[in-house]
């Protein structure tokens, strides 16, 4: 098992490096200084599988570089999610703000988009390109994935891109995210699935942790996880299905075998996590239903 404090400290050590660079004008990488499996558009002279074309050129057009620099996502939630004028939306792990930033445009003047990253670099980043972009109805937070600080209730949509899989503590990241969700509210997430067994190999390195691969969670135990947490209506659509050859690549950038990349193929998978937040159900509703209204006032207490 690794343990959850090295691995939040390492993880916060890789991604205020990548900070650094995008800030810097350069390419972030989460993988070292060139190769990459979860950051920048290519590694090794091939087209990194996880992190290229996410974003349309018209959909970024207008984001402050530093925003494009930074983003070190496996998909695009903004673009998956159903954003409307006026919501409040709490994108998780927001790193340089990319994601937040679109979706401040999404929920429009009315709405708020808050971002959640718990590295001093990425912040200070996103921060510098929410002035570049003039965004007025964006906050952004600092703290964990684990312990989310706003009020219960609060948010209408939870957006995420490739982090929840670097938590060592995914239970409790989801539980967060139920709580501070309004109910009804609506959890939509890109990340990193598993479809089956992985070689245990894979699942020790460090690397391959911060590289968004190896702290994945099984599809399966993923929906169980968010059933417990008390969500509803989960669904897990894969994006994209990385290939033998795809592994390859990453396993040869955190100085694994290449040889295990047979037993990995098509067992990951960039996938849009859906889910929901019970909605209450008003009286009308429970009326309908046959339910007897709750009531202890005079009009309807004998």
């Amino acid at each position: 098992m690794i343990n959850t404090e090295e691995l939040r400290a390492t993880v916060q050590e890789k991604y205020g490096e990548a900070a650094t660079r995008a800030a810097e004008g350069a390419q972030a990488s989460c993988c070292g200084p060139v190769n990459s499996c979860c950051g920048g558009a290519e590694f090794d002279g091939m087209v990194d599988p996880i992190t290229s074309n996410l974003y349309a050129a018209g959909e970024t057009a207008g984001l402050p570089q530093g925003a494009l620099l930074a983003s070190l996502g496996c998909g695009n939630p903004t673009a998956l999610a159903q954003l409307n004028p006026g919501e409040v939306v709490l994108d998780l792990g927001s790193g340089g703000g990319i994601d937040v930033l679109l979706s401040a445009r999404r929920v429009g003047p009315t709405g708020k988009a808050y971002g959640l990253d718990m590295t001093d670099e990425m912040l200070a980043l996103a921060n510098e390109n929410k002035r570049r972009a003039g965004a007025e109805n964006v906050e952004f937070l600092k703290g964990d994935i684990e312990n989310i600080p706003l009020p219960d209730s609060s948010v209408d949509v939870i957006i995420s891109n490739c982090v929840i899989n670097l938590s060592g503590d995914k239970a409790r990241v989801l539980r967060e995210a139920h709580r501070v969700l309004k109910p009804g509210g609506r959890f939509a997430v890109s990340d990193v699935v598993v479809r089956g067994d992985v070689p245990e190999s894979v699942r020790r390195s460090m690397e391959l942790w911060i590289g968004c691969v190896a702290g994945a969670l099984e599809e399966q135990q993923f929906k169980s996880l968010l059933a417990d947490a008390g969500f509803e209506d989960i669904d897990i659509e894969p994006t994209r299905i990385y290939k033998g050859e795809d592994a390859s690549a990453f396993l040869a950038a955190a100085n694994l075998d290449a040889a295990i990349a047979p037993e990995i193929d098509g067992r990951f998978m960039s996938a849009f996590v859906r889910a929901t937040k019970k909605a209450e159900r008003r009286e009308p509703e429970l009326a309908a239903a046959g339910v007897a209204k709750s009531c202890c006032g005079p009009e309807c207490c004998s």
